[in-house]
């Protein structure tokens, strides 16, 4: 049981989440978007393999922005993880893969969730979402502090190898170690 980043290999495990969370994609749509992003720069799936598939999120490193200026935005498209394996640690384990990535390469990471069917679970983790224009989707943010010693310049780093379980480690601590070890 591992999270990991996904590749254009996962499709045919994660075609069936794509379905559960919702979309008016054919699978043959969809696939040809998911192997254009998958592979992108700015982009980062991560899977929670449990001898299968059974969660997923897709993240995206905006960059700049043009009236921003050097904000540097991320976005949290989706999680989602399959119904009969909620509340068992996947998605917490799913978020920190993903805020893992984007604090290694944006200030702000920001996502709308569903009031009553996703806001909980992010509220749950201490997460506050503010209302947005959609009333039923508030947003929340999350802003990353920038090291000092590397000015306002933000490190691109990919993590590329499993996390470990969702409960009973520290995914922060491991994460650091691996960094340690690459210096």
């Amino acid at each position: 049981m591992s999270v990991r980043r996904l590749t254009v290999d996962d499709w045919d495990e994660l075609w069936p989440l794509v379905q559960g969370f919702g979309t008016g994609l054919t699978q043959a749509d969809s696939r040809e978007l998911y192997e254009e992003l998958v592979d992108g720069p700015r982009w980062a799936a991560f899977g929670y393999d449990d001898d299968g598939l059974i969660g997923y999120a897709v993240v995206q490193d905006y960059g700049p922005h043009i009236r921003a200026g050097r904000r540097h935005q991320g976005r949290l498209h989706d999680l989602y993880v399959h119904p009969a394996n909620r509340r068992t640690g996947v998605g917490r384990a799913l978020l920190t893969a993903v805020t893992t990535w984007a604090s290694t390469r944006v200030r702000y990471l920001e996502w709308q969730a569903h009031h009553e069917r996703s806001a909980p679970f992010y509220e749950a983790l201490g997460h506050q979402g503010t209302p947005c224009p959609q009333p039923d989707y508030p947003t929340f943010e999350l802003e990353f502090p920038v090291p000092a010693d590397r000015g306002s310049e933000l490190r691109h780093v990919i993590l590329n190898t499993p996390i470990g379980e969702p409960d009973g480690i520290d995914v922060g601590a491991e994460i650091s170690r691996e960094r340690a070890e690459e210096r």
